[in-house]
């Protein structure tokens, strides 16, 4: 994982990556959405409002679909095809809590949606470790904190 984080990290290229296809990565997404629906026989609800920001969209897959214990929560970014899977909302667990909380039948329909439409997950605990790439990430006057690993790909800039 670590790996591909560092592989996709270009300081010249902070919101998303060079030759970034946004009505590429905006169906891909869509598609998702919709794989999600069909997978929890419901309406998930997509935040696709994003602005400056390596956070493509999100999608929540609301609890009254699921067994887990609260709503499931799908961030994907604009790099690589990668997602995470969340519960409630992201940062609100650490991974041992996620994995008491969520059900494995609602991880493995997440996971198999995610997989269908090409996305790379990567587990969300280690993203809240301090960010030690290439790029300033130049967080304003209002951010709180120092960047970690979730701000370069899953939040605004």
């Amino acid at each position: 994982m670590w790996t591909l984080l560092r592989t996709l990290d270009d300081p010249g290229h902070l919101e998303f990556p060079m030759g970034f296809d946004f009505r590429r990565t905006r169906g891909r997404f869509d598609e998702l959405v919709d794989g999600l629906d069909a997978a929890f026989g419901c309406s998930c609800s997509a935040d696709r409002t994003v602005q400056d920001a390596s956070l493509h969209a999100r999608v929540s897959v609301p609890v009254s679909a699921t067994t887990s214990a609260d709503v499931l929560v799908v961030c994907v970014s604009n790099f690589g095809g990668l997602a995470t899977l969340s519960l409630s909302n992201p940062g609100a667990w650490s991974q041992a809590e996620f994995e008491t909380l969520v059900s494995t039948e609602d991880v493995d329909r997440v996971h198999d949606a995610l997989d269908a439409f090409g996305y790379t997950v990567v587990p969300e605990e280690p993203l809240w470790s301090g960010y030690d790439g290439p790029s300033n990430l130049g967080l304003g006057p209002l951010a709180t904190g120092t960047a970690t690993w979730w701000t370069r790909y899953f939040d605004s800039l």
